[in-house]
């Protein structure tokens, strides 16, 4: 969709209770007359915590909300009706949605199993560390609560290839399993990055392609959805991703957009993976993230000129989806980089108020995240979407040449166009070209008034540390 913007629906405090499934359902028109055009909701299925689990610990993925299995039947999100009424309301308003899919790893199985295997060094997962021994793993998964209901496939210690966890031994290390080999077509961190957490699916396994693949069908078959963001791609073989997708798009006969997540901030790495899955997906701009996380930490010492460097959007726009901020970058996760409240409106511009790229939108920023305080933008938000959806046409002007101080323009195509101008440290002015069918007309930001000369110039103005949006005198205020 021309414009277009997802939205992240949750964030890692999102509470259990409202039913999320509930609320965003609720809120459905109101996220498309905001101008989303597509969201992505957090896993759907049954994690090791039950009703407190995020989705990510996978236990289940047919049980949407169903069965009463690890304490609950619902979901943290809800129940499974919740689910699918949730998706058809959001459909119904115009907005595509999209599944959040954890194939990587699955957690609290069933039962245990006795398995030779050998530790090998966390940091070089190729060097083995010890002989081998017997352990204990938790790989055995039967899912007695569901009863073969959907699925009668259920898994054993030969459908993985490692582990992190002896229960006999109440050791923590990481574990290959004997006879297996880590996958190939992952990243190359710890020597091979195959082993992320849990019991680590063996993607050489036919019967695992194979079930994954089926329940892939038999998702989209009961959820109806318009694509998917896959989690951890960088711990998966690109070839069974290249494989897994495109069987779903022959059975669906759908474009069915898909972003991947691989976690790296070297554009490199993102581009050697979009080859191997011959473009089949696109993936989060990570190195755009991390541009502007040292924009918003260097004191004002980072050259604004360099904000695109490096970024998968400057090297292939078609596949990035830009973002700010997520559930995995806010304070107190893993991936920490949190992005300072003062350059969030100048980051969120560089996304939603260009054309390059397919920005989302983090629900954290959008709604706030009352666990740590942080308030929301929503109002701000909600200006740049409004600019996005009605006024981001036309010829557009490009400014990034100075260190501190940088923008761009639209001319505006059957409407009114506006001017963007931003900086990390102090405030300034530039000359900038807006359109000679604006000649004497007037500027406005909310603060400073810009006369438009005959040839369609204005000297803009922006304040220390800030962003200033400029709109015709008269016209609605965005900002």
């Amino acid at each position: 969709m021309k414009n277009g913007v997802i939205f992240q629906s949750f964030e890692w405090y999102t509470p259990k209770d409202p039913h999320l499934w509930v609320t965003l359902k609720e809120k459905a028109s109101a996220l498309a007359q905001a101008g989303f055009s597509a969201i992505w909701l957090p896993p759907a299925y049954k994690g090791i915590g039950g009703e407190n689990d995020d989705g990510y610990g996978a236990y289940d993925l047919y049980d949407l909300g169903e069965f009463d299995a690890h304490g609950s039947i619902r979901t943290k999100y809800g129940t499974r009706q919740e689910y699918l009424d949730c998706i058809k309301t959001l459909q119904d308003a115009g907005i595509d949605v999209y599944g959040d899919i954890v194939l990587d790893h699955k957690m609290g199985a069933d039962e245990n199993e006795m398995v030779s295997a050998k530790e090998v060094n966390a940091s070089d997962r190729y060097q083995v560390v010890s002989n081998d021994q017997q352990i204990e793993v938790a790989t055995k998964f039967t899912f007695p609560a569901r009863h073969g209901k959907y699925s009668a496939f259920t898994w054993n210690w030969e459908d993985f290839d490692g582990i992190d966890y002896d229960i006999k031994g109440h050791k923590h290390a990481d574990f290959l399993f004997d006879s297996k080999s880590w996958n190939n077509g992952v990243d190359d961190e710890n020597g091979n990055f195959d082993y992320l957490m849990g019991a680590d699916l063996d993607f050489s396994v036919p019967e695992v392609r194979e079930e994954c693949i089926n329940w892939g069908k038999w998702y989209y078959d009961t959820t109806h959805l318009d694509g998917f963001r896959l989690d951890a791609v960088k711990h998966i073989s690109s070839d069974f991703y290249k494989e897994w997708l495109s069987a779903m798009r022959d059975y669906t006969k759908r474009e069915m957009f898909t972003v991947g997540e691989y976690w790296h901030g070297d554009l490199g790495h993102l581009i050697h993976y979009l080859i191997a899955v011959n473009y089949a997906m696109s993936l989060f701009d990570v190195p755009l993230h991390y541009n502007f996380y040292n924009a918003s930490h260097s004191n004002g010492l980072y050259d604004m000129r360099r904000i695109f460097d490096g970024t998968l959007v400057s090297f292939s726009s078609d596949h990035a989806v830009t973002f700010v901020d997520n559930h995995d970058t806010q304070p107190s996760q893993g991936l920490q980089s949190f992005i300072d409240d003062w350059f969030k409106p100048q980051a969120y511009a560089l996304i939603l108020l260009r054309q390059a790229g397919y920005p989302c939108v983090f629900a954290g920023d959008y709604d706030g995240i009352p666990h740590d305080g942080i308030a929301p933008k929503k109002d701000l938000i909600d200006e740049m979407l409004d600019l996005r959806m009605h006024h981001m046409s036309g010829a557009m002007h490009d400014y990034l040449d100075h260190p501190d101080l940088i923008g761009w323009s639209f001319e505006g195509e059957n409407t009114a166009g506006f001017v963007v101008l931003l900086t990390n440290a102090r405030g300034g002015k530039k000359r900038m070209y807006v359109g000679t069918k604006y000649a004497n007309e007037t500027f406005y930001d909310g603060t400073h008034y810009v006369n438009i000369s005959q040839n369609g110039e204005g000297i803009f103005l922006v304040n220390d540390g800030s962003l200033s949006i400029y709109h015709l005198e008269g016209e609605e205020t965005w900002h």
